[in-house]
């Protein structure tokens, strides 16, 4: 092994990110991508820093071994108890393969998902300014189909594509060794996607902002009740476009930060999530329970679907008070 795959073994044992390395260094992330892609070799000075760094013996670090495996390599720190799981070059390539490919159906199913009640108010709507001549029950029971069609279909999509990524669940909970040239890879095809991922978030920011246009409008303009509901069947199209470029962009883009364990998925974010698992599964059962609570005791379908983005919301807040909270006591208890 020589020593730019030692630099970068002992690294990703550390569970560090070339740029942590690198501060750690008091050098640019740059110096640390050269000696680990073998294009330059640290100084004399450096490599006495990186065994003190890494706790091993100069002589470890110099020393090349061809015959030396990564398996035979066992390296403790202080801060992780566990052994890592390793990740091969194979299993990365197929994981952000099969994510890009089903994004794009994880995209569209979550877009008809926020369609599905577009023709409930429509018809809804138009039968009660007598648009159409219909009844009142028929207007509500086609509605209602076209609704559950939508989610049905939206299901489908979701329940398949979801097995096939269960296998990779791993890479969300646990913390991950990725062998030698893999972050490379990663990172490159990360950089790939950086614009494509840029002007899909700023597009569908766009839409999102657009979507409420047409409502000021009718309000300045006191348009009539009816109109109000052509613009909320407007927006609901305009968001689901939206969610569509969020899902489709974000699902690829979480697939290169899971396997470099960054943002979401850094390994202390992993522990913290594994602590409020609990709270976030008794969190949405109860969202569910009342969202089909109000909509059948209500008969409200047209006008419950706004208890998720509310939940949402409301649990992005609770959830990063919680986070604040046990990274605190963490810290506390690391004193």
């Amino acid at each position: 092994m020589t020593l730019a795959e030692k630099i970068s073994l002992l690294r990703r044992q550390k569970g560090w990110s070339q740029e942590e390395l690198a501060e750690k260094m008091d050098i640019s992330r740059q110096s640390v991508s050269k000696w680990e892609s073998g294009q330059s070799i640290p100084d004399l000075d450096k490599i006495i820093k990186i065994s003190d760094i890494f706790a091993v013996s100069t002589d470890y670090l110099l020393k090349e071994d061809k015959e030396e495996n990564y398996a035979d390599i066992e390296i403790k720190t202080c801060d992780m108890e566990e052994t890592s799981r390793n990740v091969s070059m194979e299993e990365a390539n197929e994981f952000m393969d099969l994510t890009q490919k089903l994004s794009y159906k994880m995209a569209a199913a979550i877009a008809l998902f926020v369609l599905s009640p577009i023709c409930l108010l429509l018809l809804g709507g138009m039968e009660e300014y007598g648009r159409i001549a219909i009844s009142e029950d028929m207007a509500a029971g086609v509605g209602m189909v076209v609704l559950l069609i939508f989610v049905a279909i939206g299901v489908s999509i979701i329940v398949p594509a979801g097995m096939k990524l269960s296998k990779y669940e791993y890479l969300e909970k646990e913390k991950i060794f990725l062998q030698y040239g893999i972050e490379e890879l990663v990172k490159e095809r990360k950089k790939g996607f950086e614009t494509s991922f840029q002007k899909s978030i700023v597009a569908g920011v766009i839409l999102s902002i657009i979507s409420v246009i047409p409502i000021f409008l009718a309000v300045a303009m006191n348009a009539e009740d009816l109109i109000y509901v052509y613009c909320l069947v407007l927006l609901l199209c305009l968001v689901a476009c939206s969610a569509y470029l969020f899902v489709k962009s974000g699902m690829v883009q979480g697939s290169f930060e899971k396997l470099l364990q960054e943002g979401e998925y850094a390994v202390e974010k992993k522990e913290m999530n594994k602590k409020i698992s609990f709270f976030a599964t008794a969190y949405w059962c109860i969202t569910v329970a009342i969202f089909l609570g109000i909509s059948f005791y209500y008969d409200a379908w047209g006008r419950s679907w706004i208890i998720w983005p509310v939940a949402g919301v409301l649990f992005a807040g609770i959830q990063g008070i919680l986070f604040g909270v046990l990274t605190a006591r963490q810290r506390k208890a690391e004193r």
